[in-house]
């Protein structure tokens, strides 16, 4: 009689067949020129017992919630006749990463060997990878303050050993494999597919190949947590930051529109050095907050660094030199330097200025989170900038320019007609759904944090913009052309105060209602920050 328990059978015929559980050698010839690594996971194989997560934090020394390797979770069916599947994820080492595209420091490198690798030391912890790659494989460390992920344990492959996830997968349902990446683009992987619910193979070609079961085509593949739903972190250096930068856009857009119609000899008033300070200031104080986001501040200039690839690294140096223009521009009417070298540096420095705030908005139409991947993610960051307008308005009522805070003040209006335009175009747009997207899924989820999670604030966001750039700035005209300029001060004061509580409030909906593509069934697990 067998004494053993089927756990003990398991492992001997593993051992007396050489697939032993632990197994530390690696069956692969040497590379040739045009190959390179990958993983392959066979899902008929995995058992969902999440040995492979355990071995990989082991090996890297990571804590239990930083996770290079995680296992999704889906079900199909109604009981009794159901299937479970697990998907067993960590970097696919795509053929085109977003990650290293996207990273304003370089900190990642496509090795010879198709391992993308990350590299920690140069690494300042903005975080943009984890936005950008749509598996969600990058995860920040808050106590390293950087951000790390799966390198296919580069240093067991160079001595001919297998990463730590496939010595320890019981069922060996995970293996390294050589291929052809220029055969496997053009051919492979449409054959292969990918596991369910996972991103568009073309916005990154991932590498890694899936052995998966056979599903019934019109049966219903879900991920395991699809009733759970977990805003996103609130980002709020980034939502002050950006809003304050795009009131300095639209505050040095007035100044300039004031300074051209000066100088075409209307009669309004001249811009001044006091408006150039406000134009200025908003900037000044918004950029360095946006270093308190990144996990290493000190290194926050080498945000600069890859300006050929990411957009964050273009936005960092464009709306650095503008605010460094405006003070530029400051100093030439301090110095009463007027005439075509004023309105010269002006023009400079607007073009500048809308760049910076295009690259700012780039930074997130990312095809890895698809409610920020949008033309209105661009118009509403363009159209917070009549804030500016608000705030160079008071300066005129308040410096007895009447005349010209009319004529500024008629303009606000059509921005904000335009700005509560986008806004309500964008809740049409989630009202309106259509089924068929491939994107339903995650504009469906940001649609329930919109109108479940902060319904409140929402409406709040749409009222306050209608009232405070809308009705208060017409109130503020009929007041200054009635000859009551206090109360029309009055009401400016609470126009821009409230609209900018408004942008605020809708920036914050902005970066928490974000839902991201990535791993079904993750339960929250990776870069998720609460």
């Amino acid at each position: 009689m067998n004494e053993n328990t089927p756990l003990q059978d398991f492992i001997s015929h593993k051992t007396n067949t050489g697939m032993q559980c632990g197994n530390y050698s690696i069956d692969l010839p040497e590379l040739k020129d045009g190959e390179q690594y990958r993983f392959h996971f066979d899902a008929t194989a995995c058992v969902g017992c999440h040995c492979c997560e355990v071995a990989c934090n082991e090996q890297n020394a990571n804590p239990d919630d930083i996770k290079w390797r995680r296992v999704g979770e889906m079900e199909m069916g109604e009981f009794p006749d159901t299937l479970q599947i697990f998907n067993s994820m960590s970097c696919n080492h795509c053929i085109d990463p977003e990650c290293l595209k996207g990273c304003p420091t370089n900190s990642y490198i496509k090795l010879d060997n198709g391992i993308v690798w990350h590299d920690d030391p140069s690494c300042i912890g903005c975080q943009y990878c984890t936005w950008n790659c749509p598996y969600e494989v990058p995860t920040f460390n808050p106590d390293r303050g950087i951000v790390t992920k799966c390198h296919m344990c580069h240093d067991k492959l160079e001595v001919g050993q297998t990463p730590a996830c496939v010595q320890a997968c019981p069922s060996n349902a995970i293996e390294i494999e050589i291929f052809q990446p220029q055969k496997w683009i053009e051919e492979d992987i449409y054959k292969e597919g990918v596991a369910p619910h996972l991103p568009n193979i073309n916005i990154t070609k991932p590498t890694t190949r899936y052995t998966l079961p056979k599903l019934k085509e019109d049966e219903e593949i879900r991920p395991a947590d699809e009733r759970l739903l977990k805003p996103a972190h609130s980002e709020l250096p980034l939502v002050f930051m950006t809003v304050l930068t795009q009131i300095s856009l639209g505050a040095f857009l007035a100044l300039f529109l004031g300074q051209v119609l000066f100088s075409l000899g209307f009669n309004l008033p001249e811009p001044t050095l006091v408006m150039a300070i406000l134009a200025f200031l908003p900037s000044a104080i918004g950029l360095p907050l946006s270093a308190l986001h990144l996990g290493r501040p000190i290194m926050a200039m080498s945000a600069m660094k890859n300006w050929r690839t990411s957009w964050l690294s273009r936005e960092a140096i464009l709306l650095g030199v503008f605010t460094a223009l405006i003070n530029v521009v400051a100093m030439l009417y301090f110095l009463e330097i007027k005439g075509f070298a004023l309105l010269g540096v002006e023009a400079i420095t607007l073009i500048v200025g809308l760049a910076g705030i295009y690259s700012q908005s780039m930074i997130y139409r990312i095809p890895a989170r698809p409610s920020w991947n949008r033309v209105s993610t661009t118009k509403i960051f363009l159209g917070s900038s009549y804030i500016g307008f608000l705030l160079i308005s008071l300066a005129l009522l308040l410096t007895h320019g009447s005349q010209g805070a009319i004529v500024l003040l008629s303009i606000t209006l059509l921005a904000g007609m335009y700005q509560s335009l986008v806004i309500y175009e964008e809740m049409m747009f989630y009202k309106h759904l259509d089924k068929e997207d491939e994107l339903y899924y995650q504009y469906n989820r940001t649609k329930i944090l919109l109108e479940e999670h902060f319904g409140k604030i929402k409406s709040f966001r749409l009222y306050s913009l209608v009232v405070s750039a809308l009705i208060l700035p017409l109130l503020a005209i009929l007041f200054t052309a009635s000859g009551l300029p206090q109360i029309a001060i009055i009401t400016l004061i609470i126009s821009t105060i409230g609209a900018l509580i408004s942008e605020l409030s809708g920036r914050y909906l902005f970066y928490r209602t974000v839902v991201p593509l990535g791993l079904a069934g993750n339960f929250f697990a990776g870069n998720q920050r609460g």
